[in-house]
């Protein structure tokens, strides 16, 4: 599996679980750190935690494991880290205040669906 569609299936496996507001964006030619960003938001810090663990765990089914977790899930911000794949879930405040979308911005939209 490679990278672009470790991160679809992440960004899908959100959509499935009633993540709000799924994106994935290519950085390829952007960023030295990573190649893919995947940012989605919970409605509640409860649902960060949860939908990261369902990442984990969907992901872990296939025989990927981050190679890093930062963030508490009580935090309103779980950030997954495998490696050219970087997943970020935020709550609605979190998202709002961080703003990666813009940050971002002139990397390329892939098309989840």
């Amino acid at each position: 599996m490679n990278n672009r569609e470790i991160a679809l299936t992440a960004a899908r496996t959100l959509i499935n679980k009633k993540a709000l507001d799924v994106i994935a964006i290519d950085v390829t030619d952007k960023s030295s750190f990573t190649d893919y960003l995947v940012i989605a938001s919970g409605g509640s810090e409860r649902q960060v935690g949860t939908l990261a663990k369902e990442v984990e765990e969907h992901l872990a089914l296939i025989g990927i494991s981050p190679k890093n977790v930062e963030g508490k899930r009580s935090s309103g911000w779980v950030l997954l880290d495998y490696g050219d794949v970087i997943i970020n879930i935020f709550s609605i405040e979190q998202r709002n205040r961080y703003n990666l979308e813009k940050v971002w911005g002139d990397g390329s939209y892939l098309d989840i669906e």
